[in-house]
């Protein structure tokens, strides 16, 4: 007979701990730039925040895990799950314990699981659920690195991020791209290529405060990615499929959202192409192509290259250029960076849709404020708004005025580590 969890944990009332506990974190990302583009293959800009996931882990002599969640038992909300060392079922969507249960089931798989033993973890977290801030990213990674670390699995950060993308996608079902996951592990500022050996570039530029605002309105990752990689697809199809594109641009596309040469077409090559899809398909691929310009221009300032007016005035405009030109040398960059953002922005709003009225308003009232730029961080439709600010005053000012406009929550942060032993 199979206990349930509660049934479980009420017979574990003498546990035999083998070793000390260990306290494992992972922090929060932060969807700095190309936002809707990691599953397309594009590179993506993620940055870790200073939110941080934990995990207490006491490994036990018993062949199972129990996992609590302290915040879930704080909202009195089903807070605890149980499972052996083998190959899992998830449980009712959105459960918290199919995050653990599918990192266990890709190491049985893996055939790693046989050096695993029980443990008993508790699980709290500072990154509010469904904001847009790679929450169960976090569990996931944390989870893996904490195995790694007490059953000596030797994994890269990367193979931390992999194994954590994996279980996410093939076992819990949510069709994400990797960027969450990276981020996390790797921490810092970096640049991913979404597209195999899936290279990471730590940025150098670290003058970066940022205000995290929660928007309040949770948003699903599962409802939104499939629906824009539909449109996508329908109207690749349309252009394959027509007569009047010519065999030269064809090469580049293809029929999936993932398999065009993004980075090699403009915007400019493919306006005839453009004219045959609908509304809605043109406006998926535009922004596409135009999310992944404004993306390479970002980069060079990550990369502390020299602003260049021929590149500002391309992608930002002249006022703008103008605008630049007579702010402080310490506040250049930033002001660029922060005109890329809101650029991003506008695109998620008007060529994505995935941004809402309440989102906008956030934004607004972010840049009213003082801060230099404001995007959505993750899928939209809710979740939370990244913004870029002066200094953690100025970013302490931007988040009043948001919640003094309806946003849940808001935090300044600088650039964090990734996932780490914290204790043991």
């Amino acid at each position: 007979m199979t206990l349930s969890p509660t049934e479980t944990c009420a017979n574990l009332t003498k546990v035999e701990y083998m070793i000390p506990p260990v306290v494992v974190s992972s922090p929060g990302r932060a969807d700095f730039l190309n936002t809707h583009q990691d599953y397309k293959g594009l590179p993506v800009v993620s940055v870790a925040v200073n939110l941080r996931t934990y995990l207490l882990a006491k490994p036990i002599t018993r062949n199972i895990f129990v996992i609590k969640s302290l915040d879930l038992e704080r909202l009195h909300e089903p807070s605890t799950d149980v499972f052996t060392i083998r190959e899992n079922k998830m449980l009712k969507k959105g459960f918290f314990g199919n995050y653990f249960r599918s990192i266990v089931n890709v190491l049985v798989k893996q055939g790693v699981a046989r050096k695993l033993q029980g443990m008993d973890i508790s699980v709290e977290s500072e990154i509010p659920i469904g904001s847009g801030l790679a929450s169960s990213a976090a569990l996931e990674v944390a989870f893996v690195a904490l195995l790694n670390h007490v059953y000596n699995l030797g994994y890269t950060k990367r193979e931390l991020a992999e194994t954590a993308y994996i279980a996410e996608t093939e076992e819990v079902g949510i069709p994400c791209g990797r960027l969450d996951q990276y981020g996390v592990s790797f921490g810092g500022t970096i640049k991913l290529d979404c597209k195999p050996p899936y290279t990471v570039e730590p940025l150098p530029f670290k003058a970066l405060t940022f205000a995290i605002i929660d928007s309040g309105i949770r948003h699903s990752t599962e409802d939104i990615h499939p629906k824009r990689q539909a449109e996508i697809d329908e109207g690749l199809k349309t252009l394959m499929e027509s007569r009047v594109i010519p065999d030269t641009l064809k090469a580049k596309l293809g029929y999936r959202f993932d398999q065009p040469r993004w980075t090699e077409i403009r915007e400019e090559e493919m306006e005839d192409a453009l004219s045959v899809l609908d509304n809605k398909t043109e406006r998926r691929i535009r922004f596409t192509i135009r999310m992944q310009r404004l993306t390479e221009f970002a980069l060079k300032i990550l990369r502390l290259e020299k602003l260049i007016k021929k590149d500002v005035v391309q992608n930002l405009g002249e006022e703008e250029w103008n605008r630049i030109q007579k702010s402080p040398s310490s506040k250049k960059d930033n002001l660029v960076l922060g005109g890329v953002m809101n650029k991003q922005q506008a695109l998620l709003r008007d060529f994505y849709d995935v941004s809402l009225p309440e989102i906008e308003k956030i934004c607004s009232t972010a840049l009213e404020a003082g801060a230099y730029g404001a995007k959505i961080s993750g899928a939209g439709m809710g979740g939370s708004i990244i913004t870029l600010v002066k200094d953690k005053k100025t970013g302490q000012e931007v988040t009043d005025a948001c919640l003094s406009v309806g946003a849940r929550n808001g935090w300044v942060s600088v650039v964090g580590e990734g996932v780490k032993i914290e204790a043991e």
